[in-house]
């Protein structure tokens, strides 16, 4: 009976561990393509310099856990605040100071003023100066630790949820966007959606090619137009060039490409000289698909880093 019973209780320790093991996998997995924006807290009693390295212990934490940095604007941030919450000189020589800090870290929806995550860790430090006690307060964190393992993986859950639940919406955003030509703004929502919302990534991976073919044919013919406009203007060795820097931007997908092809036959029969540029060679076409998802991905994050953050602090935590 003990025999039965050592059994039993084997076979639960053995699968209590796989299905840690297979929670702990998942919940790795669900991080991929999530990317987080890091932002500041206001905290004006706080020297820059710790502020500066909390900063970069911030990205650390990201980046140790398997999220992606988003920089500029971003939905969903992770950020923390120091509060010094007592403080006492010993005598020296040297004089040291002794202080009890609490670092809190967040993971919030910046948007919507939500916190999904949170944690508090209480540091003891002892140093030369009031900065360099925080700095070493700020130095002591594990970015690995258990604790923060578990404060990420509660935030990767809800921004999960919230991207399943959401995304629809997030399909009908971008499509009034793409209705506007605003093409990268619309592919900046739908490359936000992570890879792990498997349905979710699906059905925006579907609009997205669509969007980015809008996209192509929209800027491949402002460069068309272009380089007509200059080489109509400017027909000599300077124009030509000036024109062949715009064609030789325009897609091979791009609608206009064939037109893009003859003005540059035209402008090279014109010009005795070489350009120094070359029409684009279509690449085979097994690739071209994976290049289309690198390619879409890639205007929506380039549109996100290059909008004016519009927050370089988060005030509404406090």
């Amino acid at each position: 009976m003990r025999t039965l019973k050592r059994k039993l209780l084997l076979i639960m320790l053995v699968i209590g561990h796989l299905l840690a093991y297979g929670q702990s996998a998942l919940l790795k997995q669900q991080s991929e393509g999530v990317l987080l924006g890091v932002v500041q807290m206001e905290q004006h009693n706080i020297p820059e310099s710790v502020s500066t390295y909390l900063q970069n212990q911030l990205l650390q934490i990201v980046t140790d856990n398997g999220w992606g940095v988003l920089d500029g604007n971003a939905r969903f941030v992770i950020t923390a605040s120091i509060v010094p919450l007592t403080k006492d000189v010993i005598p020296g020589p040297p004089i040291q100071y002794a202080e009890n800090v609490n670092i809190t870290f967040y993971i919030v929806d910046n948007i919507d003023q939500k916190v999904f995550s949170s944690i508090t860790i209480p540091i003891k430090v002892v140093e030369s100066s009031e900065e360099k006690a925080l700095l070493k307060a700020v130095r002591t964190i594990d970015t690995r630790s258990p604790k923060l393992l578990s404060f990420i993986n509660i935030g990767k859950e809800k921004i999960v949820a919230y991207y399943e639940s959401q995304y629809a919406n997030i399909v009908a955003k971008a499509k009034s966007l793409t209705k506007q030509e605003l093409y990268e703004e619309a592919l900046f929502e739908l490359c936000m959606i992570p890879e792990c919302c498997v349905d979710a990534y699906a059905k925006a991976s579907e609009i997205a090619s669509g969007i980015y073919d809008e996209y192509v044919d929209d800027i491949g013919y402002q460069y068309l137009m272009k380089a007509k406009s200059i080489w109509a203007a400017e027909q000599n060795a300077i124009g030509a060039h000036k024109a062949g820097q715009y064609l030789a931007s325009i897609s091979i997908d791009a609608s206009c490409y064939s037109q893009a092809e003859s003005l540059y036959k035209e402008i090279k029969r014109s010009v005795a000289e070489d350009l120094d540029f070359e029409m684009e060679v279509r690449k085979e076409a097994v690739s071209i698909e994976k290049q289309k998802v690198a390619a879409w991905k890639e205007v929506g994050v380039a549109y996100g880093k290059g909008q004016q953050q519009q927050t370089t602090h988060i005030t509404w935590l406090h």
